[in-house]
């Protein structure tokens, strides 16, 4: 008799829509495992540059991904993320990283090296997994699907707040743009494209607390 599959909850949307602070608060409360693909996509990100790969270089990049080892340790306070044994958290969030993250997303290459490494996220007792195409490429099976979303300004005045919050200063219209253009990337690229899963529940949380982002999806868990 096999095992039965490990139920996988997937939370895909736009950035800066709280994928990942919501899908981590809400692995925790499940006690099950967390993937942030997002983070995957940064920390090659990371790794690119570290290595001087150009986003151009798609062999070289494809390369890298299949040398990855990739870690998320939970803590108290959130999620330590470890690559090839080298803590990466303070680098995963520069502007320089997310934009070499969001060109290396759109190559397709790169998307199917790195569909092995999120599967291995998969065990019991459950899986969180969070991005743009969780739950219409990576496990269209999931049982639970969320589209977490919200206004584009929105989005940009939570961006702003987190880097100042950093120390890091970045003008509102640049972040603006820089948002729109990812956005218009993730939809319109030719593999996996961000759209909800047909059978995905939509909240838009623009005028929502983590808390109740958070309570509503777990409730459709519970369901």
């Amino acid at each position: 008799m096999t095992d039965p599959v490990p139920p996988v909850l997937t939370v895909d949307g736009p950035s800066g829509a709280g994928k990942g602070t919501v899908s981590a608060r809400v692995a925790k409360r499940l006690g099950w495992h967390l993937l942030d693909s997002g983070v995957v996509y940064r920390a090659l990100g990371v790794h690119a540059i570290e290595q001087q790969v150009s986003a151009d270089d798609h062999q070289g990049l494809e390369d890298l991904c299949r040398n990855m080892k990739l870690a998320f340790l939970p803590t108290a306070d959130g999620v330590q993320v470890h690559l090839n044994g080298q803590r990466i958290d303070s680098l995963l969030r520069s502007e320089d990283v997310s934009r070499m993250a969001s060109k290396v997303a759109s190559v397709p290459r790169v998307r199917a090296a790195l569909l092995a490494l999120q599967h291995s996220f998969r065990r019991p007792p459950g899986l969180v997994a969070d991005g743009r195409d969780m739950g219409t490429v990576v496990f269209p099976d999931a049982a639970t699907k969320v589209f977490l979303d919200a206004s584009l300004e929105e989005r940009t005045r939570r961006r702003h707040k987190q880097l100042n919050e950093r120390g890091e200063s970045v003008k509102f219209s640049r972040l603006f743009r820089d948002l729109a253009e990812r956005d218009r990337r993730d939809r319109e690229r030719s593999i996996s494209p961000m759209v909800p899963a047909t059978d995905a529940i939509v909240i838009d949380s623009t005028n929502l607390t983590i808390n109740q982002v958070v309570e509503r999806i777990l409730g459709l868990v519970a369901r």
